[in-house]
């Protein structure tokens, strides 16, 4: 998702400190895009044709959809031009039929002086929020107005925009970041910033932001922001979430049939004022790494973890669904073996 360290330095020299780290280091073109590979190449072909079909990108937070955007923008239309030839509207905020009808419509019509086989664009972020009647008023702007503007929508479920839409649109789907390429951004970052760090510190970065790069981003300034110092220790203390290896002693603890001292060092996390959500993701972070359990008790593990994650996330989050969920890994372990 993000740009080489050696891009646009003199830019990024001029840029105030107080930046968050997250825009600072936006990347401004296409090659400096991090991961997804295959869609990032087809972004490229994109604006190397000039942008010739509505997109649609979709996939998890902190992937680099927007920003693949106005990566695709700039490079089509130039930095003179993005100003006045791209409409950015966050559909969250904005997603009435009426800021459709207003806003989207009223630039499609205005005339704005482009070269030759240049076309504005209009950049939709989070559109799955948007109502019922805004898409379908959006569907008929599409249409009419094809020929001098393009959109692009981007989304985290795609099932959620109507099929005239996606039938519009060339849709493009983005995965979350692997561990490497975040790690690879954060100690170039660390390295421009002169963020003291230790290798713990940055696994556990990667850790709690589970594929989003801006997730990371943001940890890492948090936490040299208020420590001056990235370690483990320090990270799970401004991410506020349970600590995995606490986690992972009452996983391998039910693994091996020890209620008791599974449930003690469930209740030590309760006390300590964890939610019962922050809890169950943890566990289901950890067991899905966990090489010292069988496959076939983790898969198990696994199927009951997401079964409790779904009842807390239905509105019973209490210390007793978390104890259940104890208990039925220590009766799952039992029963495999």
């Amino acid at each position: 998702m993000i740009n080489n360290a050696s891009n646009s330095k003199g830019k990024r020299e001029t840029i105030s400190s107080e930046l968050p780290w997250v825009e600072k280091y936006r990347p401004l073109y296409l090659k400096d895009v991090i991961g997804n590979e295959g869609v990032v190449k087809g972004l490229k072909r994109c604006a190397a044709e000039g942008f010739s079909h509505h997109i649609l990108l979709a996939g998890p937070p902190g992937v680099g959809k927007t920003t693949s955007i106005y990566c695709l923008a700039r490079e089509i239309l130039g930095e003179d031009l993005i100003k006045q030839a791209v409409l950015e509207l966050n559909a969250s905020d904005d997603r009435g039929i009426d800021i459709v009808r207003n806003s989207v419509k009223t630039f499609a019509k205005t005339k704005v002086n482009l070269p030759p086989g240049k076309k504005k664009i209009v950049i939709l972020d989070e559109a799955d929020s948007m109502t019922q009647s805004a898409q379908q008023a959006l569907r008929r702007i599409m249409e009419i107005y094809s020929e001098t503007t393009r959109f692009a929508l981007a989304c985290n479920t795609s099932e959620k925009i109507i099929e005239p839409i996606q039938s519009r649109c060339l849709i493009m789907r983005f995965g979350r970041l692997q561990e490497k390429d975040i790690l690879k951004r954060l100690m170039e970052i660390c390295q421009i910033e002169s963020v003291n760090y230790n290798p713990e510190g940055l696994e556990a970065i990667i850790f709690t932001a589970d594929g989003d790069m801006r997730q990371a981003i943001n940890n890492l300034q948090s936490t040299y922001s208020g420590f001056e110092y990235v370690n483990a220790e320090n990270v799970y203390k401004v991410c506020d979430q349970p600590h995995p290896g606490s986690i992972r002693e009452i996983i391998l603890n039910c693994s091996n049939f020890k209620v008791d001292d599974a449930m003690s060092g469930l209740s030590d996390l309760w006390k300590k004022g964890y939610s019962a959500i922050d809890i169950v993701t943890t566990f289901f972070r950890v067991i899905r790494i966990n090489d010292e359990i069988s496959e076939n008790i983790r898969m198990d593990f696994i199927k009951e973890i997401g079964c409790t994650h779904m009842k807390i996330l239905n509105g019973v989050s209490t210390f007793l669904q978390l104890s259940g969920l104890v208990a039925r890994l220590c009766m799952i372990a039992e029963d495999n073996n």
